[in-house]
């Protein structure tokens, strides 16, 4: 079992705490063909009055926007990980909610053909819009658009990257596959993108095929190595990435973390996966810890590294048109 100090859980309850009262979130409204759509905003004190680099979270399925900044827990548990990153490098985060599914949970159509819970409205184009209201509301730097989706959310981020990839400087999934079964066209404009994901995810099976842990109607997906190889290719990178096995830091936890880079500029083109060994459907955090029931259900989260840090690592030089194949 997991030892963790009585400390070192006050000292992360006092992170939690200081970003929570470091930054502004704020509801929004848009009025789309399917009805009004609802988004948050979260500005941290000290950002820029324009030009602002902006990360768009997608939920996933069941979840919400209120879940990815930290405003509400799923089973016990609350993450401000990403609230505590967009302090410390002063990033604008935008949070949309999906629309409810066919299951009467909240969700996103992504390209999964054979998804039958996926929600039948325009989810691109709304996060087309949403771009523009960021640009002309919030002062977001139009080259500055990155796009981060979980899950559902996942497969969301790899369908804006079809549809709207010449306005997004890089999209990244956390535990999502691409779908084997799509009802998008093939990409065509190469992308930054990053990828994490657990070897041993139960949900969306970090080999592919139809998703598992008894979900229905949630469609099936390529192999993260085949969801890599797509984007890899299409950006004419090299077979072989750079590796870095991050330093292991705690003796109880049962998994490691490799990041493998594809693309040596990271101004430029790279397609990065951080493979997460032994871990399950979940980010990794050096400071937060799953409780017991969700470590059951969702499997083990890595301790090694931090997921809105990994992402941002690989998107914060990352710009639009600034992007050329190696």
């Amino acid at each position: 079992m997991r030892v963790r100090t009585k400390a070192a859980f006050l000292f992360a309850s006092l992170l939690g705490w200081q970003a929570a009262h470091a930054a502004t979130i704020s509801n929004h409204d848009l009025v789309r063909p399917e009805g009004v759509r609802h988004f948050r905003v979260l500005q941290p004190d000290g950002l820029a009055p324009t030009l602002r680099p902006v990360v768009i979270l997608l939920h996933g399925h069941g979840a919400s926007a209120a879940w990815m900044l930290g405003q509400e827990s799923f089973g016990a548990f609350r993450s401000q990980d990403w609230a505590k990153l967009a302090e410390s490098r002063k990033v604008m985060l935008i949070a949309p909610d999906g629309t409810n599914a066919s299951n009467g949970k909240q969700a996103w159509n992504d390209c999964r053909a054979d998804a039958t819970t996926n929600a039948p409205v325009d989810d691109a184009g709304f996060l087309s819009v949403l771009i523009d209201r960021a640009i002309a509301e919030f002062g977001a730097d139009p080259r500055r658009i990155y796009l981060l989706g979980t899950s559902n959310g996942g497969g969301m981020a790899y369908r804006a990257g079809i549809e709207l990839g010449p306005r997004l400087a890089a999209i990244g999934m956390q535990s999502s596959l691409m779908a084997a079964r799509s009802s998008c066209k093939a990409p065509t404009p190469p992308l930054p993108v990053f990828i994490t994901h657990g070897t041993a995810d139960k949900i969306a099976p970090y080999g592919g095929a139809v998703t598992a842990f008894g979900l229905t109607g949630r469609g099936s997906g390529l192999s993260v190595g085949e969801s890599v190889a797509v984007w890899r290719t299409l950006a004419a990178l090299a077979d072989a990435p750079v590796s870095y096995r991050y330093p292991h830091l705690q003796a109880g936890d049962p998994t490691s973390a490799t990041r493998l880079t594809w693309g040596a500029d990271p101004a430029q083109l790279q397609v990065e996966l951080l493979r997460i060994d032994g871990g399950g459907h979940t980010g990794s955090s050096r400071t937060e810890d799953l409780t017991w029931l969700l470590r059951k259900l969702l499997g083990e989260m890595n301790h090694d590294g931090n997921t809105p840090e990994a992402a941002w690592r690989f998107f914060e030089h990352k710009r639009v048109q600034a992007v050329k194949p190696q």
